[in-house]
């Protein structure tokens, strides 16, 4: 009897395909397992989801599966259910969902189970050979000084980074040789969890918030609101303490690759595990390694960035999000799914309990908090003997300014370099400055492929626009009158590390951002310079925001803050409110006392007052307020339509006929189509159109209902358009 598949495939088109199972094929495909298929001119690897008897096809359009790659499924049911659930949610094609979540290795056809492991060890004449005699060979001296130590794995070795000739030069003189060993899951931390450390002695609000969520069973979702410094991390390790012993995984997602360092070291120093990680830094192998310890149940602790959501866990214990309000927990590119919302759809399909945990809560999470869908518990006082931080606003209105900084800002830098302590600059723009003017005609030099202009470059001699990536020498002559007097207009990270070298040359600066951590390692490198009080001075953009504990700091300064209250995008206020609080937050967190400034020229700003005066909570509460009653998310909800063209007229007219289709009334609006706030970006006219409703069911129905007659239209194919759920920004 014949039998036939529907596969998913990681293509765009929202549906599945289905082909025919050979004899040569003896295991009978399950949901969720991989098969090779023909697709047009090309062989993709798919998913099964499910099979039949019978196809609806022509016998001469069926063709065959070339292989099936596993013998069960990959993933478990929930997590099936959850892809599902996401690429109905998000508008995308189940295939698409599925391939986001599993690792790329797999995507590309590799084994699931890893029989064998490789070993690196030291040959008895390579422990009796002498170092001096590698002298002239460097690389190779590296691979015995570590396989000296201990035996290592070919992975151990890979993230090393050790040279591949080199191995093999040591291999040929028999001073070192590779062994494999047969693979045995190791469950003995389900038995008997060994501690590192002992834990700190919680304070009474951190010991409520851990013996409330200690309580819990099944799934809940809760949010944790502590401020900076008042010890979220401690309270995550108790409760992981406690899911632990019961012999369940944990799963802790953090936004940014730049956190998984210091967050592994806390855990990894804590608990005597196998602590797997996943993020977008490692090689396909490292994270299929990783995928595979979570799946057996070996890694008791997961720790990874957005994409580890998808891991699957042996035994599922509990899903903790740190800075849940980090807007890098939404994928920008591809599916535009948001980590957040999937994690706690994912404990509510696993019965398990969620903890999103934040200073500074988004205002979708703290509305699920104050309405009782998430239980809200709040650390109020900073940890230790960590005292309130001083702050103040410097009104730099008529003011002299030196490279961007007020006379009385260096005079507070003076003070507290002097003291000894270590100083943080905020400047959220990279480069040596965001703009280059003529002095003679007053030409600002622009992309010509976007509507922005180009940043200076000085230490790569070169402009660049930093949202193309298109660049150029910098030029000898204005484009536009051919003078030769050309500066650089505005300060960027580059250009005031620089200032301040010369400014304090006595104190040692560090610039972190997107040009100087590129490099692998780079950041690890210049966070652990930073806690050895090798540098004094910290420049950087938000990177230096998120998370990370400098115990020396106790001066931050924010210097252009005018920037980020003016923008389109209606949660300018909530991201300034949170960046705000977040790099104050890095200001005295241990016993020395922080200050916080703020150079303006709005030194009045009712957003800055309320901000300094009240705290983020009260802030963040009045900003519900005020979305409440503009009917904007979380109130209202939003679906964004982009589209971009060669030609501007396209895009408007695509979305123009796409407008028709969606129903106007009390409960839904449909807003434009309008030029995105950028308008030109890499050669294209952008424009946006805004579908937005009361509900949510609302907002499903109405666009699945519009969706297939939005694909018909001819003008669908003149230019590229795509949909963003819950958009987390409007540029």
């Amino acid at each position: 009897m014949p039998l036939f598949v529907e596969v998913a495939l990681p293509v765009p088109m929202r549906q599945t395909f289905s082909y025919s199972v050979p004899e040569s094929v003896t295991s009978v495909p399950a949901q969720g397992m991989r098969v090779k298929v023909p697709f047009g001119r090309q062989q993709l690897i798919g998913l099964v989801i499910g099979t039949s008897d019978t196809c609806n096809l022509a016998p001469n359009q069926i063709k065959s599966i070339i292989e099936l790659l596993d013998d069960e499924p990959l993933l478990p049911d929930s997590l099936y259910k959850l892809t599902v659930w996401a690429a109905r949610y998000y508008f995308c094609s189940l295939g698409q969902m599925l391939s986001q979540a599993l690792p790329v290795a797999l995507r590309k056809g590799a084994e699931v189970t890893a029989d064998t492991t490789i070993f690196w060890s030291l040959t008895t004449s390579g422990n009796a050979a002498s170092l001096d005699t590698l002298k002239r060979a460097p690389a190779q001296k590296k691979v015995i000084e570590a396989l000296l130590k201990t035996e290592m794995t070919q992975e151990e070795l890979t993230s090393l980074a050790l040279s591949k000739p080199a191995m093999k030069a040591l291999q040929d003189k028999g001073w070192i040789a590779k062994h494999e060993r047969t693979n045995k899951i190791d469950l003995s931390w389900r038995d008997n969890l060994e501690l590192g450390e002992e834990p700190l002695t919680l304070n009474p609000e951190q010991a409520v918030a851990v013996a409330t969520l200690n309580q819990q069973s099944g799934y809940h979702c809760t949010l944790l609101e502590g401020i900076t410094g008042s010890g979220k991390t401690e309270v995550y390790l108790a409760l992981l303490e406690s899911v632990l012993k019961q012999g369940k995984q944990a799963l802790i997602l953090v936004p940014e690759i730049g956190l998984t360092p210091q967050t592994i070291s806390r855990f990894k120093s804590r608990f005597k595990v196998k602590v797997a990680v996943i993020h977008s830094g490692l090689t396909d192998n490292q994270r299929l390694t990783a995928w595979r310890q979570a799946k057996t149940g070996e890694a008791a602790i997961i720790i990874g960035t957005r994409s580890a959501l998808f891991t699957p866990m042996a035994y599922p214990g509990t899903i903790i999000l740190d800075e849940e309000h980090d807007s890098s927990f939404k994928q920008q590119e591809g599916v535009g799914y948001h980590a957040r919302d999937l994690a706690v759809m994912r404990g509510h399909l696993e019965k398990i309990p969620v903890l999103l945990g934040t200073a500074t809560p988004s205002l979708e999470s703290l509305q699920n908090a104050l309405s009782g869908r998430y239980k809200h518990l709040e650390l109020g006082q900073r940890a230790g003997n960590a005292e309130k931080v001083r702050q103040g606003i410097i009104d730099i209105s008529n003011q002299p300014l030196k490279t961007g900084m007020s006379h009385a800002l260096l005079n507070e830098i003076r003070i507290h370099l002097d003291a000894g302590n270590q100083v943080l600059l905020f400047l959220n723009r990279r480069g040596f400055s965001p703009a280059l003017l003529c002095h003679e005609c007053g030409h600002l030099h622009e992309c010509d492929r976007c509507d922005a202009f180009f940043t200076v470059h000085q230490s790569l001699g070169e402009i660049r626009c930093h949202h193309c990536g298109n660049h150029y020498a910098i030029p000898r002559q204005c484009h536009n009158c051919g003078s030769t007097m050309l500066m650089g207009q505005g300060v960027g990270t580059e250009q005031l590390a620089e200032a301040l070298e010369k400014e304090f040359p006595k104190y040692p600066v560090v610039r972190i951002d997107r040009d100087t951590t590129s490099r692998k390692g780079a950041l690890e490198g210049h966070l652990n310079a930073i806690h050895k009080g090798e540098y004094k001075i910290l420049v950087g953009t938000q990177m230096l925001a998120k998370g990370h504990h400098f115990p020396d700091v106790t001066l931050v300064g924010l210097l252009d803050v005018d920037g980020a209250l003016f923008s389109a995008d209606f949660r300018a206020p909530e991201r300034f409110g949170q960046l705000y609080t977040q790099v104050s937050g890095r200001a005295g967190r241990a016993r020395k006392p922080g200050t916080v400034l703020m150079q303006t020229h709005q030194a009045n700003n009712a957003i800055l007052r309320e901000l300094m005066h009240k705290g983020y909570g009260e802030f963040a509460r009045a900003q519900l307020n005020e979305r409440k009653q503009a009917l904007l998310p979380p109130a209202w909800h939003m679906l964004l339509i982009r589209a971009e063209a060669h030609l501007a007229i396209d895009a408007d007219n695509f979305l123009s006929q796409v407008a028709q289709f969606l129903p106007q009334n009390e409960e839904c609006e449909v807003i434009g189509p309008m030029p995105a706030p950028m308008d030109k970006k890499a050669g294209k006219y952008r424009r946006h159109l805004i579908f937005q409703t009361k509900s949510r069911n609302l907002l499903q129905q109405a666009f699945e209902h519009a969706l297939p007659q939005i694909e018909a239209l001819p003008l669908a194919k003149r230019c590229r358009w795509s949909l963003d759920r819950d958009p987390q920004d409007l540029l």
